[in-house]
C-alpha cells in the first residue's frame, strides 16, 4: 500500500499545512515493477532516486496510487516520479553559516531531542 495515501493517525498535536513543512523534492525513475511473491501481495515499484547515496538510491513501494478520481492507478517501468520528503518544522534545525547543520552529535545519532 502506498503509505503516502493511507490515514494518518490522529495525533494531539495540530496538523501543519504541507506549504508550511520544510521539504525537498528529488527525483527519481521507476526501475523495476516487481510481481509480489505470495499470492495476495501486493506488486512492488523500484524506484531510483538520483543524487542520493549509491547505497541508499532505491527505494521499494507497494505500486498503487490514486489518480485525481481516487482511482487505483499503478506505475509503470520508465516512469519518472517526484519523492518528496516533508518534516515538521519543530523537528529540524537552521544550518549555520558554512552549510552544516546547528546541532549536536546526540541529535545526529537520534539521541536526545529539545
Amino acid at each position: 500500500m502506498d503509505h503516502a495515501n493511507e490515514a494518518k493517525p490522529k495525533s494531539e498535536k495540530p496538523e501543519i499545512p504541507p506549504d508550511e513543512k520544510p521539504a525537498i523534492t528529488l527525483s527519481g525513475t521507476v526501475e523495476k515493477i516487481i510481481p509480489p511473491i505470495f499470492p495476495g501481495d501486493p506488486e512492488k515499484a523500484q524506484i531510483t532516486i538520483e543524487g542520493a547515496d549509491d547505497l541508499y538510491r532505491e527505494i521499494r513501494i507497494e505500486n498503487t496510487l490514486k489518480d485525481s478520481s481516487g482511482d487505483d492507478v499503478v506505475l509503470k517501468r520508465g516512469a519518472e516520479v517526484d519523492v518528496i520528503i516533508e518534516a515538521d518544522p519543530t523537528l529540524t534545525a537552521p544550518k549555520d553559516a558554512k552549510g552544516e547543520p546547528e546541532q549536536k552529535p546526540d541529535d545526529i545519532r537520534g539521541g536526545k531531542q529539545k
